[in-house]
Order: C-alpha cells, then sequence, then structure tokens
C-alpha cells in the first residue's frame, strides 16, 4: 500500500514566486494550476524554472491543471493538448481539467461533443503514460443549464464514461462540491473508487448549515454550504483514506485553498497549513516501518 501525498494546489502565475516559502512548508507535492488561459507562460521555461527547488525540497508535481472549456472553446482544446504536451517536463503523471460544456444548455446537449473532445484527448494522453482528470465542480452551472463543466455529478460522469471508456479518463474528485448539492460525498466514494475513476483529489471541504436550507431553500437566496480548508468543514476524511486505501489509490491530496469564508486573506497559509497537519493526521501519520519481518 503506497502513502497517499498531500500537497497543495497552487496558481500557475504565482508558482515561480510562491514555491520558494511553500516547499518550507511540509507539503509532499504541489497542483500548477490554470483557470482559463496560461496567461502567456511557457511550460517549459516554467518546469526549468521550479524543478531544482521542488527536488532540493524533494517535493514532486503531482498534476498539471489547466481548467477550461474544451468543448465550447476550441482553442481551450489546443491549449489542453499542450498542457498534455507539457507535463513530461515537470514529471507529473496527469493533467487536469474541466469536461467543458455549451453554456446555458442541459448536460446531455454537450455529452456527444464529450465523446469527441476527450476520446482524441485521453487517446493522446495514454500515448505519453498521462491520465486525465476531471474536477468535480459544478462552476455555478446545474443540470438545466451548465456553465463550462458538466462533469459535476454522477449521473454525468455515467454518461461521460460510456461515452469515453479509456481508462485513463477519470474524476479529480472533490467532496465539498458534492455536498454542495446535498450528496453524501462518502456513500459517493464507496461506490465510485472500485471503478478505477477517482485519479485525483482535491482537499477542500464544506459545511452544510440545515438549518438554512429549511428557512430559504437552495436556490441562492442564501449561501446554505460555504466551502471550506479540510479541517473546518463537514467531510470525514479518515474514511476518505480508508476508502481509497481500500480500493488501490495511489496518487495524492491537493488542498484547494483560497475558499474558505472565514480563513482566508492574511489567514489563508495558517488554514492551508492545519489543513495538511489534518490531513496527514487521518491518513495516519507518516509511514513507519515495522521492526520486525513481515
Amino acid at each position: 500500500m503506497k502513502q497517499i501525498g498531500i500537497g497543495t494546489c497552487v496558481p500557475g502565475i504565482y508558482t515561480e514566486k510562491w514555491l520558494p516559502h511553500l516547499v518550507n512548508q511540509g507539503f509532499e507535492c504541489v497542483a500548477i494550476n490554470f483557470h482559463m488561459t496560461l496567461e502567456g507562460i511557457d511550460l517549459k521555461k516554467l518546469a526549468e524554472s521550479i524543478l531544482p527547488v521542488l527536488r532540493e525540497h524533494n517535493v514532486r508535481v503531482s498534476s498539471i491543471g489547466y481548467y477550461c472549456n474544451p468543448i465550447e472553446n476550441a482553442e481551450h482544446a489546443k491549449t489542453l493538448r499542450y498542457c498534455i504536451d507539457s507535463a513530461q517536463y515537470f514529471g507529473a503523471p496527469m493533467v487536469t481539467t474541466f469536461a467543458g460544456g455549451y453554456e446555458g444548455q442541459p448536460v446531455e446537449k454537450s455529452i456527444p461533443k464529450f465523446g469527441l473532445v476527450f476520446r482524441e484527448l485521453s487517446a493522446y494522453a495514454a500515448d505519453k503514460g498521462l491520465q486525465i482528470a476531471i474536477e468535480n465542480c459544478p462552476m455555478g452551472g446545474n443540470w438545466q443549464k451548465v456553465t463550462c463543466n458538466i462533469g459535476f455529478n454522477p449521473k454525468a460522469w455515467e454518461m461521460m464514461f460510456e461515452e469515453v471508456p479509456n481508462k485513463n479518463l477519470g474524476l479529480e474528485w472533490e467532496p465539498g462540491h458534492q455536498n454542495i448539492q446535498l450528496i453524501d460525498p462518502i456513500a459517493q466514494l464507496r461506490e465510485w473508487a472500485p471503478t478505477g475513476r477517482i485519479l485525483h483529489l482535491h482537499g477542500k471541504d464544506c459545511s452544510v448549515d440545515l438549518d438554512a436550507v429549511k428557512k430559504y431553500g437552495i436556490l441562492g437566496a442564501v449561501d446554505f454550504a460555504p466551502q471550506r480548508t479540510p479541517g473546518f468543514g463537514d467531510v470525514d476524511w479518515r474514511q476518505i483514506f480508508s476508502i481509497l486505501h481500500q480500493n488501490g489509490y495511489e496518487n495524492d491530496i491537493c488542498i484547494e485553498g483560497y475558499h474558505d469564508p472565514i480563513y482566508n486573506g492574511e489567514w489563508e497559509m495558517t488554514a492551508q497549513l492545519h489543513a495538511l497537519r489534518y490531513l496527514k493526521w487521518c491518513r495516519g501519520g507518516d509511514f513507519i516501518p515495522n521492526p520486525w519481518d513481515c
């Protein structure tokens, strides 16, 4: 059984500036993330710049994230292919992204185009020994009117993986995004972990205020489910680690900060380091070899 690594997500444009400080904090890996644009960054040059710092501190790149809409935007699909080409420079085993979607349309409308885009991309990634993981964030959309990601709900996953059965395509799963939909993430993980489709995890949580749901409902009058940094939310991460280990998961969990409504701003790194210590505790701490033969 391989130890599950605990890392943090780093915005791509701040990678060179932030990494020298982050590598000393105990993170075991980093996910380098971009949203909709690479901001003109040359990924090969970025890798050449940061790898010496990472190697010095034995920190690896867990994934390259480019969260975009490859269904509706051909340029996004092209850039996603460039990220697949560039993952080798970082030694990253996967690229993470959104599934895309036809904005304002129901999920079903996007499935055929999803198949066209991701059959090609997943085959291209497989030839390079890479995986593609789709984050399960709704991005403000719903089943009837998606925004840039249809991959937020298990009903959509069933349709997506029937359309694209390639085994190197899966999910970058986060329990908080399921809590917001009032889905039980533990029960969901028990069902989905055995499928082999859980390829990467975001370490982000959520707190559901059921009193607010009873009073104001779920259609946006109040934020009934604020996103939280792990250690401050509702999810039992001890169960998550147990389920992952039971099903042979050997990749990482990268803390996705910058969302907590309380521990943010000048408290951001305080929250992330609390999450790092908490998640390491939930996984059982560090591996200690037995002092006897097994």
